[in-house]
């Protein structure tokens, strides 16, 4: 709207320089956010393409239960997939639930997965099914989506903090049906690595719970505080009445001769 003989100088809200600016910012902010994720199964998508190529057999590096030889699987076994299925069905819950954790947790993301990933291998590597008679290798990289989907809903919880809790309710979305994993439905189906990562995935979470973002505090509960703290500083401030005199006290007692 103008009016005819009045001119307007028109500033744009966003110069060039500030577009450039933002974009430049939105870009370090997704690198920063996926490159963890993306580094992690670009690892998976090599090493699954020369297993497939050379038939080298890595998958036998995943975690042989309670065997000195299966140690090793604690390390290689998240990068190990057996067929494309199972590494398609991984790829892209890794890299939403890890850039969850890298944007939200960014402070703290790299010590949760490493520890996730440690915990929840050794407790497979103790509890997973493996036999003399039935040798049962365990790999793939489901032991850390449960994980992570663990860490990034309890985090939210333990926290009280209302953006980190809707992030709890989005993984829950997300991702809350694959908990049926945990049971043991399938024979063909790791369930105890499942079951161990998404344990894990609590305890670390639990274990970090005072480390990283927190429940914001607003002015008004500090206010409150002060409130209190002085109340308490008048009441102990407030004079102590001495006790009456022992020769005042029969008075005081005999009340009916006033």
């Amino acid at each position: 709207m103008y009016s005819e003989g009045v001119s307007f100088m028109h500033t744009p809200f966003f110069s060039k320089e500030h577009i450039m600016a933002l974009k430049d910012y939105l870009k370090k902010q997704i690198l920063s956010v996926l490159f963890y994720p993306m580094l992690f199964m670009g690892i998976c998508w090599i090493v699954f393409i020369v297993d497939q190529l050379f038939s080298l057999q890595l998958f036998n590096y995943g975690v042989l239960p309670r065997t000195i030889k299966g140690l090793r699987g604690i390390i290689f076994s998240p990068f190990l997939h057996a067929n494309l299925e199972h590494i398609l069905s991984n790829s892209l819950p890794i890299l939403i639930l890890g850039a969850l954790l890298f944007y939200f947790y960014k402070r703290i993301a790299r010590q949760a997965v490493i520890w996730i990933w440690l915990i929840s291998g050794l407790w497979l590597w103790i509890g997973g099914r493996n036999s003399e008679d039935h040798p049962t290798l365990h790999a793939g990289a489901s032991i850390l989506i449960y994980g992570l989907a663990t860490f990034l809903f309890f985090s939210g919880v333990f926290r009280r903090n209302l953006r980190l809790m809707i992030v709890s309710a989005l993984v829950v979305f997300l991702y809350g049906s694959i908990m049926w994993g945990v049971l043991p439905l399938k024979s063909d189906m790791s369930w105890e690595g499942h079951l161990s990562g998404a344990l894990a995935g609590v305890l670390v979470a639990y274990s970090y719970r005072r480390e990283g973002p927190q429940k914001r505090r607003y002015t008004w509960e500090d206010e409150q505080d002060e409130d209190d703290t002085e109340d308490a500083y008048w009441k102990n401030s407030a004079p102590q009445t001495e006790p009456d005199p022992p020769q005042l006290q029969g008075f005081k007692d005999r009340t009916d001769l006033f």
